[in-house]
């Protein structure tokens, strides 16, 4: 299946320094070209279980999928941000 814009999709894999995890759900904004030529990009908005908006991000096409109907959807606590 193919991922189109305005999408919710789900992350394959976890992104530790951006503090998401596979499974978790966000909606596609974009599409961007590698800039060294490699795999297109999505730009995913991501929001707290409020609906409130609380990052967007780039990462591979590859990296996401769309949502099935055999899937529940799930709420976990957003990791602590790292402090300086």
């Amino acid at each position: 299946m193919t991922v189109a814009l305005h999408d919710r999709v789900a992350l394959r894999r976890d992104f530790q320094e951006l503090h998401l995890r596979a499974g978790d759900v966000a909606y596609v904004v974009d599409f961007v070209p590698h800039p060294g030529g490699g795999g297109e990009g999505c730009v995913l908005e991501v929001f707290n279980a409020l609906g409130d908006s609380i990052a967007v991000v780039t990462v591979p096409r590859a990296d996401v999928e769309p949502l099935a109907a055999d899937e529940v959807l799930t709420v976990r606590r957003l990791a602590s941000q790292p402090t300086s």
